[in-house]
């Protein structure tokens, strides 16, 4: 057990360090990014100091102006020490520049040199978690508990991520469903105002789209509901426009008819609405639940984690 020991506690250096080295180098690429902006900006402003040396000393058009107002010296001076400054700046920013990289890369060779070091340590704490269980004993009794519970969260975890799945697939029919009312609604508006036969067909049929979507809204619904037995969901959804309506709408074209239509096209998009914000709720409520397990699983983790590092046999 002695070999075991040894192991472990090699590995968990080594996790360690490999963890304090993953957020050195995060830290070090942002800062390597900073500082090549820099250094083109630098770059960039020494171009223009130096250009302007260059032409207070080449007798340009610039130097003789300056040389005829007698200040050709001084305005030389002045643009030679913002060259050098520049100059400073610069070499400052590309050394900085250059350690950074230089520790970027050794971090990133020693993170190398450790890659697999958490699949090790795992691979030798569930040898000695054998080692132990086959042992017997108080110690193999208090692992056995454990793990029996983090089988049981597994399972919570999967019930979970199942119900999650069938909630998101019906907040994507809800989505698709608000879509072709709103197409709908749009039409509707558009026909109010005399639109006309194919504006009529064209509304109606996004309609019946949306209400062919509804139908396979309310299957998902039946098995999201299944999965929520504790939870009351309202899948009382009614958005087919009625027969007689509908061919009002088309034949006589009428204001009344339009606007019974739209009022219908509104109370479906609200009570769709309603409901996509119910299935929200409750799929927000379950993703805690989803976390809470996540966090019990990894406390039992160290629980066992612990136990296994004080057991001897």
């Amino acid at each position: 057990m002695k070999c075991y020991d040894e192991q472990l506690s090699q590995l968990q250096e080594q996790c360690a360090r490999k963890k304090k080295l993953e957020a050195s180098v995060k830290e070090l690429i942002a800062q390597q990014e900073s500082y090549t902006s820099r250094t083109k900006e630098l770059q960039q402003l020494l171009s223009e100091k130096q250009a302007v040396v260059e032409q207070l000393e080449n007798r340009s058009l610039t130097a003789f102006f300056y040389n005829f107002i007698g200040k050709a010296d001084e305005k030389l001076s002045k643009a030679r020490k913002e060259a050098y400054s520049a100059q400073v700046e610069y070499d400052t920013a590309t050394n900085e520049l250059l350690h950074v990289q230089q520790h970027l890369k050794q971090c990133e060779a020693e993170l190398i040199s450790l890659q697999g070091c958490e699949e090790n340590y795992a691979s030798v704490l569930q040898e000695k978690i054998e080692a132990l269980k086959a042992a017997g004993g108080i110690t193999a009794e208090q692992i056995l508990q454990l793990e029996h519970k983090q089988k049981d969260l597994l399972l919570q975890k999967q019930k979970l991520q199942e119900t999650l799945d069938i909630g998101s697939a019906v907040i994507s029919c809800a989505d698709t469903i608000l879509l072709q009312l709103d197409d709908a609604e749009g039409l509707g508006h558009f026909d109010l105002f005399g639109g006309g036969l194919i504006t009529g067909v064209l509304k109606h049929h996004s309609l019946n789209k949306a209400q062919t979507l509804v139908e396979d809204l309310q299957t998902q619904l039946l098995r999201f509901k299944t999965e929520l037995t504790d939870i009351t969901i309202d899948a009382d959804i009614q958005i087919k426009i009625h027969g007689p309506l509908q061919v009002a709408d088309y034949f006589f074209d009428g204001i009344i008819a339009d606007w019974t239509v739209l009022d219908q096209i509104h109370d479906a998009q609200e009570k769709v609405q309603q409901l996509r914000n119910q299935i929200c709720g409750t799929l927000d409520h379950l993703r805690a639940l989803a976390e809470q397990i996540d966090a019990e699983y990894s406390r039992i983790s160290s629980d066992i984690e612990q136990l296994v590092g004080s057991a001897s046999i």
